[in-house]
């Protein structure tokens, strides 16, 4: 059995002129997408929450303008609105225990003959997988459902088209703010397979450093258009009214304001505030920063120079009311002989730091990753390397010819922002070599052949 819904209006039966989604229900998967007549829902595969709920309760109303369809199961309320005039479908997800799979994520499966243009660094159709099952060669290129990410903190539109269509994923506000990882975690938007794969991923383990929420998630939507991409700012105001578990409306939140100081200029500047059940962040504009729409509670606040944590702070935020706090940067800014790079939480300028988010690292486009040897005051530092594989790249070698003013104790300090099986540095300098340091925290998820850092 199927029900479905109608948007424009919800009597019209002209499907040339509509926009229309039919559901399975007994499961809630989307059955049928259509769009001015045409279907582009895949009919192999269908659209759905996680990877399908299997059996779910399917209930829907119609109130005014917004008729809501409703999927239960015991720890999982999945929500689709749909407006009368517009085409697309408005999403909340709420839920009370992560997924048995350990990630959380919509995932529409559409037909690739109607969409076939999604993220070419995710296009897997046709090639061979070389990593896993999600890292393939095509034609000589490394393609992965991993190299369509973007930070969360950049990622309010993503989607695929095909001709006179475009659909797309919608994240407008604070919709990220029961996901987790932070303003610069990232995570898989597009795959294109047999199907058109478009996601929104709200959580998961791939690089995660904190625990997993839950609660309402959204709203988030999907919507289609007649190719060009749509604003970020939807408004879903309306939400307030539909009773929807767990959803927050905007009289019970709050906001965060302050400035800013010693951060070294020329750097972008983030705020980030995050507790058990919420986070949120916002970009600074010169030296003050707003952060609005944040739930009620006490939160830790992190300052970022890029993404360099450089200074902490708390703050609690009441239903309608206005916290202030001024956060400053508590950097250690050492006097330094030498520097390669900059500090700022990212290996930008480095070697193949302009490619690694969208290829693999063994991918022939890559520039050679070494073994290097960097001269220091001769050398650029976009010929050192941005990662150290022990079996491809070891040892990458610094030669300084130090002054007889600069020879004595010194202390080399080297950054790291993720690891992978263990994997930390040692240091030989002319016939002395450290010890092995502590293994790093390991989190259990490959890092740099996803295309990220951060860890």
């Amino acid at each position: 059995m199927t029900v479905y819904a109608s948007v424009v209006p919800f009597h019209q039966h002209e499907l040339e002129k509509s926009f229309w989604l039919w559901l399975s229900t007994s499961s809630g998967d989307i059955t049928s997408l259509k769009y001015n007549g045409v279907e582009y829902q895949d009919s192999s595969k269908y659209t759905h929450i996680g990877s399908g709920l299997g059996s779910a309760t399917v209930s829907s109303k119609i109130s005014g303008n917004y008729a809501t369809i409703t999927i239960a199961t015991s720890t999982l309320t999945q929500y689709y609105v749909a407006v009368s005039g517009q085409s697309a479908i408005y999403i909340g997800t709420y839920t009370t225990a992560e997924p048995s799979v350990g990630e959380l994520r919509f995932i529409a499966r559409l037909a690739k003959s109607k969409v076939p243009n999604g993220i070419p660094q995710a296009e897997i159709n046709g090639g061979t997988a070389i990593e896993g099952s999600d890292v393939y060669n095509v034609n000589g290129q490394t393609r992965s459902k991993f190299y369509s990410s973007v930070p969360f903190i950049n990622d309010k539109v993503h989607g695929v088209t095909g001709s006179g269509v475009g659909i797309y994923m919608v994240m407008p506000g604070n919709a990220y703010e029961t996901s987790g990882g932070g303003p610069f975690f990232r995570d898989i938007n597009n795959q294109g397979s047999a199907q058109q794969e478009l996601y929104w991923y709200m959580n998961s383990g791939h690089m995660i450093t904190e625990s997993f929420r839950t609660g309402f998630f959204g709203p988030y939507a999907m919507v289609f258009t007649s190719g060009s991409a749509p604003s970020s700012s939807l408004d879903t105001s309306f939400f307030s009214s539909l009773g929807l578990k767990g959803y927050v409306a905007a009289s019970g939140r709050g906001t965060v304001k302050g400035t800013i100081s010693g951060v070294a200029s020329g750097f972008t500047i983030v705020v980030g505030l995050k507790n058990s059940a919420a986070q949120y962040w916002g970009t600074a504009s010169g030296t003050s920063y707003t952060i609005s729409g944040v739930k009620p509670g006490t939160y830790t606040a992190t300052l970022y120079k890029k993404e360099l944590e450089v200074g902490t702070g708390s703050v609690t935020v009441s239903a309608g009311g206005t916290a202030t706090l001024n956060l400053s940067s508590n950097e250690s800014v050492k006097s330094v002989i030498w520097q390669i790079g900059v500090p700022d939480g990212t290996p930008s300028g480095f070697l193949n730091s302009d490619k690694i988010e969208k290829m693999h690292p063994s991918d022939s486009r890559m520039g050679s990753w070494g073994p290097v040897t960097y001269t220091i005051g001769s050398s650029s530092p976009s010929s050192f390397p941005m990662a150290q594989f022990k079996s491809v790249n070891s040892p990458t070698t610094i030669r300084w010819t130090a002054s007889s003013s600069q020879i004595g104790a010194r202390t080399l300090r080297i950054r790291t922002t993720s690891s992978f099986a263990g994997g930390r540095p040692v240091i030989t300098v002319n016939s002395w070599t450290s010890a092995i340091p502590a293994a790093p925290t390991q989190i259990d998820s490959r890092g740099v052949t996803r295309g990220t850092w951060r860890g």
